[in-house]
């Protein structure tokens, strides 16, 4: 079994690399190739990836290259980690927002659109490239926003499912809190990625969501940074995204009196590339929790195990609607737990969404269809109306300004512009 990944020279990817190595028999890899144009970086952690492996007792094969179609010749699934434009132009998507009084997020509001603008025709290029060498081949997508751009790989016709953290994050956290191990937690999750509500939580088939909130939801609010008279309001654990909705002008506030996320993410990246060039740093190191990302490894080998071998267990993914959710596009991704094997990711059955939920789904979702209309199709039109219509912003003057400060910042990544 051979797996890529696109953006292997991302200062996460040991992180990944610890999960297949953990993993083995999950996920039992021959080869894996790292691909990434940053040769420097690339090689760095090519070599630390080499002695996790090593450390851990892993016999598959690790390379490295920055030529993407030989990289990717072979694979049976690729994996795509990508950040186009760096830290660098997530710090603007972080900053120029908050001028508009607008919150300023890499995935969410004006700054999500950014990205989505400058990533979607990269993805879809790669994609195009992988179809060529091994047409069998799944891509599994771990580049935000994640919704956007499965959306696009998959009307595109291309193999792919989107990957989130969030609901393993979830899993595990309440695990903890329950005492019992993540595999015996099941969640009710539902929404779109990054705008999603956990409305269950079984432990061998009972719903223990009322027990948890009633005796540890001081803890589940507080890491929500969220009111727990929200969360016992609510009755359901909402995603710590929806704190942008919820107490959007407070988050802008805070925002605006201290450095960007992006600022706080590059000086990790700085120390954990010092802490990468050691020969005899053999483990990931502690630091790396620090830069994000928690538990992906086990979500990604998780679900790259189901689609090679189509074992059919029910994983959350990004997926086409095709009904779930019968007041969206069957064309619309969204979030959910789905059966996973060879044939892909196929949505369980959802119970009907609560309106103070599904007017959000419904709202974003339109959001998503016109941010990838822009993406694909460019103009300034369509960005201002993708703004418009986002439920963050929705006012005529903050969406002609909005769209002016994407183009200017995003200039070089827009073919269009």
């Amino acid at each position: 079994m051979k797996l890529a990944v696109v953006g292997g020279g991302s200062t996460y990817t040991p992180e990944l690399i610890d999960g297949f190595a953990r993993l083995r028999d999950v996920l039992p890899l021959e080869e894996l190739v790292l691909i990434d144009p940053a040769g420097d970086r690339l090689e760095l952690i090519g070599q630390l990836a080499r002695r996790i492996f090593a450390k851990q007792g892993h016999p598959g094969k690790i390379s490295w290259t920055n030529d993407l179609d030989a990289g990717v010749d072979g694979a049976d699934a690729v994996l795509l980690q990508l950040r186009i434009g760096g830290q660098a132009a997530r710090n603007q998507d972080e900053t120029w927002p908050l001028e508009c009084g607008c919150v300023g997020q890499e995935t969410t509001g004006a700054g999500g659109l950014a990205k989505a603008l400058r990533t979607v025709p990269v993805v879809l290029d790669i994609a195009e490239r992988v179809r060529r060498r091994n047409p069998d081949a799944w891509i599994v997508d771990f580049t935000n926003p994640v919704g956007i751009v499965t959306r696009a790989l998959l009307t595109h016709g291309h193999k792919a499912v989107g990957l989130c953290n969030v609901a393993i994050g979830f899993q595990r956290k309440f695990a903890a809190l329950l005492g019992v191990t993540p595999e015996e937690v099941q969640l009710e999750h539902v929404g779109l990625n990054h705008l999603t509500w956990e409305r269950a939580v079984r432990v061998g088939g009972e719903d223990v969501l009322p027990r948890l909130l009633a005796e540890h939801g001081d803890a589940v609010a507080d890491d929500l940074r969220m009111p727990r008279s929200l969360v016992d309001r609510l009755g359901v654990v909402p995603s710590y995204y929806l704190r942008y909705y919820y107490r959007h002008d407070e988050v802008v506030r805070e925002q605006r009196s201290k450095p960007s996320r992006a600022a706080e993410v590059a000086a990790i990246e700085q120390e954990l590339l010092g802490l990468y060039g050691d020969p005899k740093l053999d483990t990931k190191p502690e630091l790396l929790n620090k830069r994000g990302g928690a538990y992906y490894s086990e979500a990604a080998v998780a679900l790259t195990s189901s689609l090679l071998r189509d074992t059919g267990d029910v994983q959350v993914v990004n997926a086409l609607n095709n009904g779930t959710l019968p007041f969206l596009p069957d064309d619309a991704v969204i979030e959910v737990p789905a059966t996973v094997g060879a044939a892909g990711a196929v949505p369980v059955p959802v119970r009907p969404l609560e309106p103070l939920f599904a007017g959000l789904v419904a709202g974003v979702t339109a959001y998503e269809h016109l941010a990838l209309e822009a993406a694909l199709k460019g103009s300034r039109d369509r960005v201002f109306e993708a703004l418009l219509a986002h439920p963050l912003i929705g006012q005529i003057d903050y969406a002609d300004r909005l769209t002016d400060e994407l183009i200017a910042h995003n200039r070089e990544h827009l073919t269009w512009a």
